[in-house]
């Protein structure tokens, strides 16, 4: 039996995990995947085999997670680079950098922000895969 294949991404206040593999598992193990997210509050992206949870955790606590919920899976952790620091300019999240963004925000951002910081917003989107 082949068991999810999962890439680890920290975020700033969240973390993205894409299954590598989706397309091998089965019906039963694609569901216990979106029962872990579903009960998490995250989202599932099914074009990206990949889903995002609002939550700040690392890497050890994640698999600690799986291991404890009985989720057997192969897990790497993945690091993002960010060559310069680009800080948003303005709203709620007024400060911080493009990579501490959450993903839901960026996502909105994508479809509501016209202004000249709109190359930093399809950037991040860009090497966060949304």
């Amino acid at each position: 039996m082949v068991h999810p294949h999962f890439i680890f991404i920290q975020l700033f206040n969240s973390y993205k995990v894409t299954v590598t593999n989706l397309e091998e598992l089965d019906v039963k193990q694609i569901q216990e995947i979106e029962e872990f997210v579903r009960e998490r509050k995250g989202i599932f992206d099914f074009h990206t085999y990949s889903f995002v949870i609002q939550k700040r955790i690392g890497f050890d606590e994640f698999v600690k997670l799986l291991d404890f919920l009985g989720i057997k899976a192969t897990v790497e952790e993945k690091f993002l680079e960010y060559k310069k620091e680009h800080r948003i300019g303005f709203g709620q999240y007024k400060g911080l950098t493009y990579k501490e963004l959450p993903d839901s925000y960026l996502l909105w951002l994508k479809n509501n922000y016209r202004g000249p910081e709109k190359k930093y917003i399809n950037k991040e989107l860009q090497l966060r895969k949304l």
